[in-house]
């Protein structure tokens, strides 16, 4: 691990001062990053210490909640307000990691994890545009089971690995930003980016800015949701699909539905393909399956993980018919 120095700011602006310093990171819990720099895929100069800055999760004026990004995982699962109005980020959280490092991570931290791609990670043996740009890719032709059936390019087929965005994604979550020019919001969808030509940029974050918090809006409907995970064993691995949904319905149909896959695609896949076929829909297996067809009609796979598609398909149906048949 290479020397670098270390700051504990006392508010966002100096967070933001030291953090525009040339290669310097923000530090959350650590979790990724410093496994990053272990392996000397994160060389930083320069750690700012952000956990103890924007600790709280505040009430918003109509309903929503304003989530500090140096709030712990669990504490958000477990809040009450999270709880209740918004059960498929708790669920979600919960679907990650482990109790110890969901004790540590931090929902700032969380937003700016990084792929698990085994490709990425091994810097002596393989290829990786995303580690080093330029390079190729031996994923596309390698084992590739876990990775990329939507959203994917030729540079680049890695996943994004958090639970806790997808349900944020399907919430419509907004992402709270100090930067060089102030104060600025971003819709979680468009804050994760594709690989495209440049997978090496994950995210619409200018130098230096910093997330200060997570907004969640009201969304009445989200008292009925959920998150699933499908994995290989039944703790601590990350999804080869995941599924976070709300639903409303009315007289038998769908009234109002959020959809957002995870394990599929570079970045929280928000399916608004399948949320436009859904609407209006009668209650019924049929149409949520033909809904889940629509989304993943896009889908492109890989030598080995053709399974994807069909496995999303049947979790997006089987979460619906879950959410449909919920007693109120």
């Amino acid at each position: 691990m290479n020397t670098f120095t270390y700051a504990r700011p006392g508010d966002a602006a100096e967070a933001h001062r030291l953090g525009s310093a040339i290669e310097a990171k923000y530090l959350g819990g650590g979790t990724n990053l410093v496994d990053l720099m272990r392996e000397a895929l994160e060389r930083p100069a320069a750690l700012v210490d952000v956990t103890g800055l924007s600790t709280t999760i505040e009430e918003r004026e109509g309903g929503g909640l304003l989530i500090g990004a140096g709030v712990r995982n669990t504490a958000v699962a477990e809040h009450h307000a999270v709880r209740t109005r918004y059960p498929v980020l708790a669920r979600a959280i919960l679907a990650g990691a482990s109790a110890q490092i969901r004790n540590m991570a931090t929902v700032g931290g969380n937003v700016l994890q990084r792929t698990r791609c085994t490709y990425f990670y091994d810097d002596d043996g393989a290829r990786c545009n995303k580690r080093t740009p330029g390079q190729g890719c031996d994923a596309i032709e390698g084992f590739n089971r876990t990775h990329a059936i939507l959203g994917a390019s030729s540079a680049c087929v890695a996943t994004h690995s958090s639970d806790m965005c997808v349900a944020l994604a399907a919430l419509g979550a907004i992402v709270h930003l100090r930067g060089t020019n102030g104060e600025r919001t971003l819709p979680i969808t468009d804050f994760h980016l594709l690989p495209e030509g440049h997978p090496e940029t994950e995210t619409a974050l200018q130098p230096g800015e910093l997330i200060t918090a997570i907004e969640l809006l009201p969304v009445s409907f989200a008292v009925r949701s959920t998150y699933r995970k499908v994995r290989d064993r039944s703790s601590y691995a990350f999804a080869l699909v995941s599924v976070a949904a709300a639903l409303e319905l009315n007289d038998g149909k769908v009234k109002d539905v959020r959809l957002a896959l995870g394990g599929v695609a570079h970045k929280p896949w928000r399916a608004f393909k399948a949320e436009a076929a859904l609407k209006g829909q009668p209650v019924t297996e049929t149409a949520f399956r033909a809904a889940a067809e629509a989304e993943l009609s896009a889908a492109v796979p890989l030598r080995d993980n053709a399974f994807k598609i069909e496995l999303a398909k049947r979790t997006i149906t089987a979460v619906l018919m879950e959410l449909a048949t919920e007693k109120a």
